[in-house]
């Protein structure tokens, strides 16, 4: 069966063994064309495994993956032509300067001399590296070296770029300018796929994420539907009278269940450094507007609420402790 055109990505019961490990279990994936799509995972979870089948580097044991409509196996060297990959170190050669490393990499390609002189200008020109361009590579930071190693393979423009944790280590300055580089690429059309394990970094980027553990997807969808379906919020209150919380807490409890601290809904947290700050947790928006309402009739005034859904972190970190322990590769 044909994969649908609208996929840049497309793979059905991808696996792959190591021994008796399962490092990627009957996965599945469907990524459209010309997005960022985020692939979470903690270490030893399959990311890597993953995009090095779908990168044409490893034959997968069973099921079938395509990219751009070409399967990765009987047209690897197809696929090959439109992609690129980037690592989890960078590929550079210490020793020569950024503009030597990207003139080689074109000369590699096929430029003549003078084109890939002139195309390792431009790349350093639009990653902002046109001063440190004379230098030595061994000399540069470490966002630096990321990205002119994302500049090396975008010397020939791909149609797919895959990204494992491109910004790991990175300091936040450096993280940023990656991460304006991801973006101008997606902006351009490229469709990337970035396995990270920053929750921020996907909710910054991705328009699309991908959870996977002990080889298993185990959740996708957009930030939003991830939260969303994460379960458990926080309503946060401010109240006018910080001598009220004891009683806050105690009908918030009541009216929201739970059982005590850490069970979820109708779980208060402890006070903070403000006593007049309550947070409780909460799974239904309309069950929040009526405790909120019951506050006001037992006489608890409020100068201000708020409901928050849990954030991306709380629903990977939950996901990922209740899916079945197994053995993985990463």
């Amino acid at each position: 069966m044909n994969p649908p055109p609208d996929l840049a990505i497309h793979a059905t019961g991808l696996t792959k063994r190591f021994g008796g490990t399962h490092a990627v279990d009957n996965l599945e994936l469907a990524i459209p064309k010309g997005c960022v799509y985020g692939f979470l995972g903690p270490n030893g979870a399959g990311k890597t495994t993953t995009v090095r089948m779908l990168a044409t580097l490893l034959r997968p044991d069973a099921g079938t993956a395509s990219v751009l409509g070409l399967d990765t196996v009987r047209q690897a060297e197809s696929v090959r032509e439109r992609i690129a990959l980037t690592g989890q170190f960078a590929a550079l050669d210490q020793d020569l300067t950024g503009a030597e490393n990207l003139t080689v990499a074109a000369r590699l390609l096929g430029y003549r001399p003078r084109a890939a002189r002139i195309r390792a200008a431009e790349l350093l020109s639009g990653f902002g590296l046109d001063d440190a361009a004379p230098r030595q590579v061994k000399t540069y930071s470490g966002g630096m070296r990321r990205r002119l190693d994302i500049a090396a393979s975008l010397v020939a423009t791909p149609e797919v770029l895959f990204l494992d944790e491109p910004t790991t280590g990175l300091d936040p300055a450096s993280r940023n300018q990656v991460w304006a580089t991801i973006r101008a690429l997606a902006n351009a059309g490229t469709t990337v796929l970035l396995t990270t394990q920053y929750l921020a970094e996907a909710d910054e980027l991705a328009s699309r994420v991908a959870v996977i553990d002990h080889g298993h997807l185990i959740a996708e969808g957009s930030p939003g539907e991830l939260r969303a379906a994460g379960g458990t919020g926080r309503l946060r209150l401010r109240l006018a009278d910080a001598e009220r919380r004891p009683d806050a807490a105690e009908l918030l409890h009541r009216l929201l269940g739970g059982s005590g601290p850490g069970s979820g809904s109708g779980s208060v947290e402890p006070a903070g450094s403000d006593p007049a700050d309550v947070t409780v947790a909460v799974a239904d928006a309309a069950r929040a507007t009526e405790a909120i309402a019951e506050l006001s009739r037992g006489g608890i005034a409020l100068t201000g609420f708020s409901l928050d859904q849990p954030s991306l972190e709380e629903v990977f970190l939950a996901l990922t402790t209740n899916a079945a322990p197994a053995a993985a590769a990463s």
